[in-house]
């Protein structure tokens, strides 16, 4: 942790994301922050500020759920057995580049990109690939895609459906989150207003026909890579939240009948106590947030979240090292009392993960589960004066910034902006900035740095992927009825311009083997692409 700035008390230390506590935290202290005492109240118990359940851990473990996905889907199903033989509870799939963006790997725009950081999925028969033995009624599955999230869980409900798996029965996530992507990752294909429609169709969709799945996750995750602080991180995640429930409720939708299913995605950086108290902030400000809408279902409040550990902070340099930053941060995450963990693997910053790394990053899980101790207790730093304290102040300045974001008019309006994307940039400038000026020490890259050779092994893909999944479209199409395709596409282009809700003809146009880009190329005619604003 670095030094306060020359003039301010000794006593005063920083935390990574620039909030100040002292050496000794006392209840004077908390008190000062914003502790009230209602932090006392117990798991399960609403504000849920010490964890969504009674029992936490104690009952059932968090789910292990590795992120997943590389070259072809005949690939990547190998990669998921080898982790559910390991041990892991839940699949979580990467896909690469040209999916997110609802491209074809036949598309030029997809050219040296196709399989390389996900992997590629262009029809439901690649769906189907990457699912081959696997029970879809057993495991809960999470997909990290945004853009083209209803095509890709229309692929899944087929996929399931073609393998006698009813869609009531299937269980996982869907991030479909897609205001992130304009503020903080980009890979979004429509304006704001009909993505949004998108994702408030999915809602409705899902609640009457899957209602076990998680129809959005609104990700902090991206925009904390992005450079953020652990308060902007809690801040516009939760804004974007607030986003989408007004969005279905302006569909007509009633707050009972999606938000139950609205899980979150957040990030867990170094700072070990910052990030449990985050978690513990998050909480509590998102019930506080949703009451305004008078839910009658408890699950309407609940702030139910996936973490992943920072990539951002897994280091090229003494890459062994990331070992350690990823057990910090995985236990950080447990005590804050996330429901299910990515922990990433130490040679991630050098390449896709090896079947090596993987284990390790997953054997991590399993040791703090089976071994640490920690999963005995709820909140097990529930009571610690400098938890509570910075549980406050994170709710309080967390807080603060969502209210500013609504005095702008929402957090589409302040996107549109450039508000938070300038916020950001502001802290990733300063955080670069300490680290240049070596204020901030990074094991390997300014301090403690060491000449040796790295011997890690890099997860290679194969250059031929894109020509696979070229034939595999060319036979796909040979065999397909092409004019009941074109009838769908065009009905797809047609309900575009209507407020009937897309879903249940997308899952007819994958059905009847329509291809991702395809799917998009009809809703591009009616919604057009999107455009950051000048200097995004």
């Amino acid at each position: 942790m670095a030094e306060s700035n020359e003039g301010q008390d000794d006593d005063i230390r920083k935390t990574l994301g620039g909030l100040e506590i002292p050496v000794v935290a006392t209840q004077s202290w908390a008190i000062e922050q914003g502790y009230s005492g209602e932090e006392n109240s117990l798991p399960g118990d609403e504000p849920y500020v010490r964890g969504i359940h009674k029992k936490m851990y104690r009952k059932k473990v968090w789910t292990m759920r590795q992120y997943a996905g590389f070259s072809s889907a005949e690939e990547t199903n190998k990669r998921f057995k080898m982790l559910l033989e390991l041990g892991q509870k839940g699949l979580s799939v990467a896909f690469d580049l040209p999916t997110q963006l609802g491209l074809d790997s036949t598309d030029k725009l997809s050219e040296g990109e196709v399989g390389k950081v996900g992997v590629a999925i262009d029809t439901v028969e690649d769906m189907k690939k990457l699912f081959e033995g696997i029970p879809m009624d057993q495991i809960s599955t999470s997909m990290t895609i945004n853009s083209p999230a209803m095509i890709l869980l229309a692929m899944y409900v087929v996929c399931a459906e073609e393998m006698g798996v009813e869609s009531k029965q299937l269980r996982g996530t869907i991030q479909n989150d897609i205001l992130k992507e304009y503020i903080a990752r980009g890979t979004h294909i429509f304006p704001p207003e009909p993505s949004i429609r998108l994702i408030t169709d999915v809602f409705e969709y899902c609640g009457k026909n899957l209602p076990n799945w998680n129809t959005i996750s609104v990700s902090g995750y991206h925009i904390r890579e992005a450079g953020s602080t652990a308060v902007q991180e809690v801040a516009y995640t939760l804004a974007n939240g607030i986003e989408y429930i007004d969005a279905a409720i302006s569909k007509g939708l009633d707050i009972d009948d999606f938000a139950p299913q609205i899980s979150f995605f957040f990030n867990c950086h170094n700072d070990f106590l910052e990030e449990v108290s985050k978690f513990r902030a998050a909480r509590k400000l998102w019930y506080d947030l949703v009451q305004k809408y008078g839910p009658k279902n408890p699950k309407s409040s609940v702030l139910r979240f996936h973490t992943q550990v920072a990539g951002v902070s897994l280091t090229a340099q003494q890459p062994l090292n990331n070992i350690s930053r990823v057990t910090i941060q995985a236990l950080a995450s447990v005590c804050g009392g996330t429901q299910s963990l990515h922990t990433n693997s130490f040679d991630e910053a050098i390449g896709l993960p090896t079947e090596k790394s993987a284990t390790i990053a997953l054997r991590t899980q399993q040791i703090i589960a089976e071994e640490s101790g920690v999963s005995n207790t709820a909140d097990p730093f529930g009571g610690s004066y400098v938890i509570e304290g910075l549980t406050a102040k994170i709710y309080d300045l967390a807080k603060k910034e969502i209210d500013k974001i609504s005095e702008l008019g929402g957090s589409m309006k302040a996107i549109e902006a450039g508000y938070q994307q300038r916020q950001i940039h502001k802290a990733a400038f300063e955080f670069q900035k300490e680290i240049e000026e070596e204020k901030r020490k990074i094991v390997g890259v300014n301090y403690a740095c060491a000449d040796e050779e790295d011997d890690s092994q890099i997860q290679k893909i194969d250059s031929k992927i894109r020509d696979l999944q070229s034939n595999n479209i060319s036979l796909i199409i040979s065999k397909r009825d092409n004019n009941l395709c074109a009838q769908l596409l065009q009905e797809i282009t047609k309900l575009s311009f209507t407020n009937e809700n897309l879903f249940p003809k997308v899952i007819d146009a994958v059905r009847a083997r329509c291809t991702i880009g395809e799917i998009v190329n009809a809703m591009r005619e009616v919604f057009g692409d999107y455009h950051p604003p000048s200097g995004f």
